[in-house]
């Protein structure tokens, strides 16, 4: 390593430790050592102390140990040349420069100077687990932080786009002479925000403390890994997250002491100045620090670099096509024309027929086309594809169907929300101005079908219809279809099948972890059924769902069968030997990380709770949805703890070996509106029609002493059921 990246480093980690130390003892003065201090809406503190350090920093004082620990890593510039395989120093700084910058972050949180104008700020931990899926099914295969400013607005947006394409999450900040690359964005009136891929941090290299915070989490979230375990955690992220560092423009001291400390991490850094490289490599994958001048070149430079594989769809379009555009919203001002929702008739409709009905790639719009539509007008839409294969079921109909909505909504312009006669799309102006027509939908539908479904898609034909008159003829047909569907799935049972699938999509993040789906328990990303698995198995043999022979019942009650006992030691990695579907305390089902809602015991209640990531609030567990989160993650088994799919709290199944629905005694709000008509069809069927009434939610108590009260007030059955321990 040459000596000028270390100095620099070095320099830059005594130059962020200096304002560290000025700040801290400022806020102390202030407000005393015993004041709290912390970061929103996380159950890790200060992630990067928690996982390298396993300090849990509650207040200033804590803050001001990890401050005193980051002294000691901090040298003084080398006099002579540094060369690898030797980076002691320069990585210590790294680590330091890290530690330090997240202390300044709190306190500017504290202090109310954050997040900055038109920036995310502090990343929470509910919307780590909310995009975990995409994590772990490829659709989100990296990530990239961008620190400064690009040359010009169009060369940042060339930039950006070209990592959008190929579905990298992109966080954006720092500056460069008090330029950012967010400023150039906005003033681009590129859309920014978790659903585009494009995440506004900060406007100063310190924030970029934020994505690598981000980083950290994934170890201690999806890796089980424990605080303190900082060797496990960097090598977690070396391996499992792949995340890289692009630099546009000046690089000073301070960006160099953040580079070193992503670069303990494993995260290489990309620049598109002439600086000093580090090529031989040791602590990432490859290359530690490279430069490419020539900006068409530097994301596939990076992502070589990195070592990302990706799987870009190259669809005949006009316009850009990836997941990163899945998020996109297309406002009234942007629109051209808009269909369905509650402006027109609208429906979706897959359908299975022979082979020789078909013609493969034959795609026919009959109606006025996009540019026949008057701009701001809504028309009918029916969107009808018949597939035809040797191994196409009935069964699979639902399941591409329900791919539609991401299939269209990730090309650019295209707003698509809902399923079924449910659906609402919008093209904006932009799209429409590039070329885009409704027969592209056809073409989407054909090329994505194909590519995702290739094991059971042979021909796949779309027509498209937009007259009033041609809807009205073939929703009817559309509509006994959905009606039959959901006839059949309702009446699946884990009884009526002699399978049950795995899923262990979640272990490329949560290597211990594996789903159970049986047909009365989604999985607990909410987003495979038992339908999903067997078509992913005919898909892909072997892939991540496979099938669970159930073997003999050793427990009908708890759900304990030795064939799943099998599957989930030998899927485990040994790390379990048994679990039951029925149950929450005995061998409850593992989790990863992405579980839409959370079960936890209430002992005091006799009965349990349950809370969705999206609701931030208290609870009368005492612990908001991170700190839970952080409890159970990583394919640990906790019993009286359990991450769950939303839709399992309507099941039979749901915990019935505790006594299911009726040992619910609180839920949020929000997941108790959501699913109002199936708990209370749950309810009826239970016997006690008013049941969804007496579940307390937020507004009647978010503490054990408001709670029992309330419970007590509506006789909760909960309170005279056998005792839950």
């Amino acid at each position: 390593m040459s000596k000028i990246i270390a100095s620099a480093a070095i320099r830059g980690a005594q130059k962020i430790y200096k304002e560290a130390e000025d700040f801290l003892n400022k806020v102390i003065k202030e407000k005393g050592e015993a004041c709290e201090v912390k970061f929103p809406e996380t159950a890790f503190y200060f992630p990067m102390a928690y996982a390298l350090l396993g300090k849990e920093v509650k207040n200033l004082a804590e803050a001001k140990e990890v401050l005193q620990f980051s002294k000691t890593l901090l040298h003084d510039e080398p006099t002579e040349k540094i060369w690898l395989p030797y980076l002691g120093d320069t990585l210590d700084s790294g680590i330091a420069a890290l530690l330090c910058e997240e202390i300044i972050m709190a306190l500017r949180y504290l202090c109310n100077q954050e997040p900055q104008k038109d920036c995310n700020g502090f990343f929470s931990d509910t919307i780590l687990r909310t995009l975990g899926i995409q994590l772990v099914d490829g659709r989100m295969p990296g990530f990239a932080a961008i620190i400064g400013a690009a040359p010009d607005n169009k060369t940042a947006v060339n930039i950006v786009r070209e990592l959008q394409r190929r579905s990298i999450m992109t966080f954006v900040g720092s500056s460069v002479n008090g330029r950012s690359i967010i400023d150039q964005l906005i003033e681009e009136k590129v859309e920014m925000g978790w659903d585009t891929y494009i995440v506004p941090y900060g406007r100063d290299t310190l924030s970029a403390i934020y994505p690598l915070n981000w980083a950290i989490r994934g170890a201690l979230t999806f890796g089980g890994h424990r605080k303190g375990e900082a060797l496990k955690c960097l090598k977690y992220c070396k391996d499992r997250v792949f995340a890289f560092g692009m630099t546009l423009g000046e690089v000073d001291d301070v960006k160099y002491a953040t580079g070193a400390g992503a670069i303990n991490m494993g995260f290489p850094v990309i620049a598109d100045t002439d600086i000093p490289e580090i090529r031989p490599t040791g602590i990432c994958t490859y290359e530690h620090i490279i430069k490419e001048l020539d900006h068409k070149k530097i994301v596939p430079a990076a992502i070589e670099l990195r070592g990302i594989k990706l799987k870009v769809s190259e669809i005949p379009i006009p316009v850009s096509y990836s997941p990163a555009f899945e998020g996109e919203r297309v406002r009234r001002d942007e629109m051209y024309a808009q269909f369905g929702g509650k402006y027109s008739d609208a429906f979706e409709y897959v359908k299975m027929v022979d082979a020789d009905k078909i013609e493969d790639g034959k795609i026919e719009v009959i109606g006025p086309e996009i540019d026949e539509i008057k701009e701001g007008g809504a028309v009918p839409l029916g969107v009808v594809a018949e597939v035809a294969g040797r191994k196409m079921q009935k069964d699979f109909e639902p399941i591409l169907e329900r791919q539609i909505h991401s299939f269209l909504n990730e090309a650019m312009g295209i707003f698509h929300m809902g399923q079924r006669d449910m659906c609402w799309v919008r093209i904006s102006k932009d799209a429409k101005n590039k070329g885009l027509k409704l027969k592209h939908f056809g073409v989407i539908l054909h090329a994505r079908f194909h590519d995702v479904f290739s094991a059971i898609a042979d021909k796949v034909q779309v027509t498209i219809y937009t007259k009033q008159e041609d809807i009205e003829k073939n929703i009817k047909e559309a509509q006994k279809s959905y009606e039959e569907r959901d006839a059949r799935v309702a009446g699946m049972t884990d009884e009526s099948v002699d399978l049950f699938w795995t899923c262990t999509l979640c272990q490329s993040f949560a290597p211990n972890h594996v789903c159970i789906i049986k047909p009365e328990r989604i999985g607990l990303c909410g987003a495979y059924n038992w339908l999903d698995a067997k078509a992913s198995n005919e898909l892909n043999p072997a892939g991540p769902n496979q099938p669970v022979k159930k073997g003999q019942c050793l427990d009908p009650v708890k759900g304990e069968w030795t064939g799943v006992n099998e599957a989930i030691q030998q899927k485990s990695n040994r790390s379990l030997e048994r679990f039951c579907g029925y149950s929450i305390m005995d061998a409850p089902e593992t989790s990863c990380g992405c579980f839409e809602c959370i079960i936890a015991i209430l002992p005091e209640a006799n009965g349990f709770m349950v809370v969705n990531r999206e609701y931030a609030g208290p609870t009368p567990a005492g612990m908001g949805f991170s700190t839970l989160a952080g409890t159970i993650g990583g394919g640990q088994q906790t019993p009286g703890f359990m991450g769950v799919g939303r839709l399992y709290l309507t099941s039979k199944k749901f915990i019935s070996a505790e006594g299911g629905l009726k040992r619910l005694v609180w839920m949020t709000k929000e997941l108790k509106e959501a699913l109002a008509d199936k708990l209370k069809e749950r309810s009826k069927e239970l016997g006690d029609p008013d049941l969804i009434n007496k579940i307390a939610d937020e507004t009647n108590a978010t503490s054990m002493e408001e709670l029992l009260p309330y419970l007590e007030k509506v006789e909760h059955p909960a309170l005279t059921m056998q005792a839950v321990m």
